[in-house]
């Protein structure tokens, strides 16, 4: 199937699995909640159907998904999760943390598998990783707790560094967890961390150039589904400000920016499908303990340090899961 009509698939499903359940009245309809949008989610989609697969549920067979998509606008949440429980989905997959927390605040009786960062127990999403509790479960995928690592290797990577900034959605959930982590990184590494903010797309440009201004030598982008939805957009701002940057999602660094460093998405998003399907053959939420991503991928653009005049140590290129050349 071509990209766009895999893309065509995704945004419009929202009207197939409606026909689906007509002509099928027994296939359980999951319900898909994202905030990202479907042309950046294809590759964690298929992850889903995967995991799914593997407990033998194929979608169009026998089962359905509805997708709903808040595309960036995280306010729109409760009134997809709505309309999805109109719907009488049998379970949400509630994927980005923001969709999990609006699911969670919306029903307590259909089962909610999450794909969400930071600490589930800390968000209020579960009670506890071994016993979740309530209807709830899913995949922590660790995005704050490797601000530091990110930090490190932006360190290793361009050593003369004297002064880093971290890039902050002030929005975010997690937002004082951040902070609190950057404050420990500059205790941790005896450098300066500027702490810079945007909370939309149109700040985006002027972060940028403060951080000329500011005399800043490096960038952290920190993890956020917001950011992560716009790394091809910051990968490219970053390339084009020449500043030696590090995301936690492999687009930021393909489009320009120099390094990315976290979990691998499609395989959390597996893991969820997984439990999804084990859900739908009768498990409930509160027996399956909330599990942690288990892949990690470091992604370096070697065309990007070469521009930057950087020179990457072999130490890392030997440890890196992807060069871009």
């Amino acid at each position: 199937m071509k990209r766009r009509e895999f893309i065509a698939l995704l945004g419009g499903a929202t009207t197939w699995p409606l026909a689906g359940r007509a002509q099928q009245p027994t296939t359980p309809v999951i319900g898909f909640l994202s905030g990202r949008s479907p042309d950046d989610s294809i590759d964690l989609v298929e992850g889903l159907r995967r995991g799914l697969s593997q407990e033998g549920y194929v979608e169009g067979k026998n089962v359905a998904i509805e997708y709903r998509w808040a595309e960036g606008h995280f306010d729109r949440l409760p009134t997809l999760v709505a309309d999805l429980l109109e719907r009488h989905v049998v379970m949400i997959a509630a994927v980005t943390t923001p969709a999990a927390l609006a699911a969670k605040g919306t029903t307590s009786s259909v089962p909610i598998v999450f794909v969400a960062g930071g600490d589930p127990v800390n968000l209020g999403l579960v009670i506890g990783l071994s016993r979740p509790g309530g209807n709830i479960t899913g995949v922590s995928i660790l995005t704050f707790e490797l601000l530091p690592k990110r930090i490190q290797l932006i360190r290793e990577m361009v050593p003369n560094v004297t002064r880093i900034s971290v890039l902050i959605n002030p929005t975010a959930a997690v937002a004082e967890q951040l902070k609190r982590q950057v404050d420990e990184a500059a205790h941790t590494f005896e450098r300066s961390i500027v702490v810079l903010k945007a909370g939309s797309q149109a700040e985006f440009d002027s972060v940028f150039k403060s951080l000329a201004q500011q005399q800043v030598g490096a960038l952290v982008v920190a993890p956020d589904p917001f950011f992560n939805g716009h790394g091809e957009e910051l990968g490219k701002l970053a390339a084009r400000y020449s500043i030696p940057a590090i995301a936690e999602v492999r687009r930021f660094t393909t489009a320009g920016g120099l390094a990315s460093y976290g979990p691998s998405f499609t395989d959390a998003y597996r893991q969820a499908g997984v439990y999804a399907g084990r859900i739908l053959k009768g498990a409930h939420p509160t027996d399956l303990p909330v599990m942690q991503p288990t892949k990690f991928e470091l992604v370096i653009n070697l065309n990007t340090a070469k521009a930057l005049g950087l020179t990457i140590p072999q130490s890392i290129i030997l440890r890196a899961d992807e060069v871009v050349e």
